[in-house]
């Protein structure tokens, strides 16, 4: 998550802050899933290897999955959307350098 918030402050071209951005966010999935590790935990069902007075200690939570699965999700259209923004922008420019763009009015 550091090397992609690294990648977006330093670099100064566009492809190169997108993938800084695709990697902040790759790193964020990660400690999503991480919080609702259980060590030993088992799937959060019960039936007869998870009993209901051992599930609040051994089943994982499946909250944090499944919210890692949107973002996953939602980044993947975020980062569509710049790629296309950095086409048009290579169009206009012919360079995908951020100094380039620095005194554009749009």
């Amino acid at each position: 998550m550091l090397i992609g918030i690294w990648g977006m402050l330093t670099q100064r071209g566009i492809l190169r802050i997108i993938i800084g951005f695709a990697l902040m966010g790759t790193g964020s999935h990660i400690v999503i899933v991480a919080l609702g590790y259980v060590a030993d935990g088992t799937a959060p069902i019960i039936d007869s290897a998870l009993a209901v007075s051992d599930a609040a200690g051994r089943a994982v939570d499946p909250i944090p999955s499944a919210l890692a699965v949107t973002a996953i999700v939602i980044e993947l259209a975020v980062t569509a959307v710049m790629l296309a923004f950095a086409l048009r922008l290579h169009a206009a420019k012919k360079t995908l350098s951020i100094d380039a763009f620095a005194n554009s009015k749009w």
